[in-house]
């Protein structure tokens, strides 16, 4: 079973194709593009792939499947993500969050209040966009700035950690930077290439995403969970 924690802090970090920039740009260049990429978002479905590091076992755990994300303009984001591999699904309608496998016949049931309560706060930024990165976290490049294809590579680290995030990484297109670097605009809204989540335990989940589709008007039923026949309900 994929780590529901880690999850949730990475939802909305997502892919795009990209080329390489032809002029180098400043930190504050790089961290525009993901603010100003993000403020356009309202809805996205995208397909992901997911690797995670466990520490404690030396373990490695690999899912996949689709995600699909809206934020409202007045309530929390709601997401849904639906794994092929392993079978499971997390679905919040920006209230309640409901983690099913079906393999094991039962749902646990949480709030989101209850999920991203005390330490975890800073984890609520993200269902909301990486519109405020500047604000939660304190930012560098990378040891290596670039990639070969001209990407960014940044480390940012949380002013205030938590137990599920200590450290994030994230490698953000070159096409996004250079647009803001000629026009101060953004038109990718999904600036991320690949984000590495590092938490308290020493693991470690990299998410990449593809065939993203923005802003299509993803309907609200889409969010809302029924519990099937024969499922045993799980509440905290």
């Amino acid at each position: 079973m994929l780590k529901i924690g880690t999850l949730c802090l990475a939802m909305t970090l997502f892919v795009l194709p990209v080329s390489a920039a032809s002029t180098p740009a400043t930190l504050k260049n790089v961290v525009a593009a993901l603010e100003k990429g993000y403020a356009g978002l309202q809805d996205v479905q995208a397909d992901f792939s997911q690797k995670t590091s466990i520490s404690a076992i030396n373990r490695e755990q690999k899912g996949s499947g689709e995600v699909l994300l809206k934020r409202p303009a007045s309530a929390t984001a709601m997401f849904r993500f639906n794994y092929s591999k392993p079978k499971q699904q997390i679905i919040s309608n920006g209230k309640q969050v409901w983690f099913y496998t079906p393999d094991n016949k039962q749902v646990m049931v949480n709030s989101v209040a209850a999920m991203f309560a005390g330490g975890n706060s800073i984890a609520l930024s993200y269902l909301t966009g990486l519109g405020h990165v500047s604000r939660d976290f304190d930012i560098a490049f990378a040891t290596e700035s670039q990639d070969k294809n001209g990407n960014y590579h940044l480390e940012l680290t949380p002013k205030k950690p938590s137990p599920v995030l200590i450290r994030l990484q994230l490698t953000v297109s070159s096409e996004a930077v250079a647009q803001v670097q000629r026009t101060g605009e953004v038109k990718n809204l999904f600036p991320i290439i690949s984000s590495v989540i590092h938490d308290a335990g020493g693991n470690r989940t990299r998410i990449d995403y593809s065939q993203a589709r923005v802003n299509k008007g993803i309907s609200d039923t889409k969010f809302n969970f029924k519990v099937p026949a024969g499922v045993n309900v799980i509440k905290p």
